[in-house]
């Protein structure tokens, strides 16, 4: 060997300040799991036992109406439907927003009391059992017209809340000082009401994409915001119509909104906070074909997100509940005999059909784990087909300990 000692000191002196910075700007995965959706209920619309009366409403329209084609297995079909009953009947609802922005239709001078009402129902529901697992609140932006009004409906649900933890969504983000000068808002927040609260940032402005500088805005937003932050959302329709794009072809699958989703997911990637598709404002009502449509595009686009890594997006309706979780459990089960036999393969040090490498069993693993939280696949099934336990799933993963 030629080279002297010294040149691996001087390349870890380096290098080491390097890796530090690394490891605390990209943790790794949040080491709770993510929810497979977020349901936005406007302020003045929350009503005792919420999440229960969007499942049951949602299994009305299924019991009504019947699923139809959604371009799935008749096999799989059948694996499927029972365990979205179930789900239904049981966690309809994984991720609440009480909505004081766009969806909230009440009266300024009603905000305060409707706010606080939402929040008096949620606490009572987490006090029965039956709030979901995940709450919090949109507020309004942090343009000069809304920022104080918005900051308000923030303070007073906090103060009527209660309980640990609640997250935060701020939307229409225009530039990176906005989040600077929110941190401190979340600090006091805290301070005065004793609950944690998570952040997340809704990207719905084209500057929040890409800055005056031409750098990426929100690569420097999700670093200032630091480890508050739990994801960036994508509104649709906003962001849409801010570049001039016609009503009739504003959609989660556009090419522009491709363009933001996919910035956002290379900005959060590594650092915990995920990257979350937007909605469709398709809702599922009326007469059985209308109905119909509605659910076989709000499958299209939900399988569409997942396929492209987006495990998390919005639902407006109760009806939508069902093709949310249709197209989720079935892109799960559908993945689950190759992502078993090829984590087991990894696993064993076995050669196969395809050699893969520690990123790929992490991906193939991570399909498994978000399989089980959601419940579209059960820890025996995987078992049963050679896998290994949670524990050894989540540590593949690259799940951070203190998870579920």
């Amino acid at each position: 060997m030629g080279l002297d000692e010294n040149v691996y000191a001087e390349l870890d002196r380096l290098l080491t300040p390097t890796d530090a910075l690394r490891l605390t700007r990209f943790p790794g995965e949040w080491p709770e799991r993510q929810p497979v959706h977020t349901c936005y209920v406007p302020a003045d619309a929350v009503v005792p036992g919420v999440a229960q009366a969007w499942g049951a409403a949602a299994l009305a329209a299924l019991d009504e109406h019947g699923l139809p084609d959604l371009g799935l297995d008749p096999e799989l079909l059948d694996e499927v439907e029972p365990r979205v009953r179930f789900k239904l009947a049981t966690e309809p609802v994984e991720d609440l927003r009480v909505d004081a922005e766009d969806g909230y239709r009440g009266s300024p001078d009603l905000e305060d009391d409707d706010v606080q009402h939402a929040a008096a129902v949620l606490a009572d529901d987490r006090a029965a059992g039956t709030a979901p697992s995940s709450v919090g609140i949109r507020g309004k932006s942090l343009e000069g017209p809304t920022r104080h009004r918005g900051v308000r409906s923030l303070d007073v649900f906090l103060g009527r809340l209660g309980g640990s933890r609640v997250v935060v969504t701020l939307p229409k983000v225009t530039d990176v000082e906005q989040v600077r000068a929110f941190l401190s808002v979340l600090d006091a927040l805290e301070a005065a009401h004793g609950v944690a609260v998570d952040l997340e940032l809704q990207i719905e402005t084209p500057q929040a994409v890409l800055g005056p500088d031409g750098t990426a805005s929100l690569a420097r937003m999700v670093h200032i915001a630091g480890p508050r932050l739990t994801g960036l959302h994508y509104g649709t329709y906003d962001y849409s119509a801010a570049l001039g794009i016609a009503a009739a072809h504003q959609s989660s699958d556009h090419p522009a909104a491709d363009f933001a989703k996919q910035v956002m997911q290379v900005a959060v990637a590594g650092t915990g906070a995920h990257a979350v598709d937007g909605s469709t404002n398709v809702l599922p009502v009326g007469p059985t074909e209308h109905v119909h449509a509605a659910w076989q595009l709000h499958a299209r686009l939900v399988r569409r997100a997942l396929e492209r890594g987006f495990y998390q997006g919005w639902d407006l309706h109760p009806a939508q509940l069902v093709t949310r979780y249709a197209a989720t459990y079935a892109f799960f089960r559908a993945a689950l005999p190759a992502a078993v036999a090829r984590v087991g393969a990894y696993l064993d040090r076995n050669d196969g059909g395809v050699l893969d490498e520690p990123a790929t069993a992490r991906a193939l693993a991570g399909v498994l784990v978000r399989g089980l939280d959601c419940g579209a696949v059960d820890e025996g099934e995987i078992s049963a087909a050679g896998g290994p336990d949670r524990a050894v799933l989540d540590k593949l993963a690259g799940r951070r300990p203190g998870g579920s």
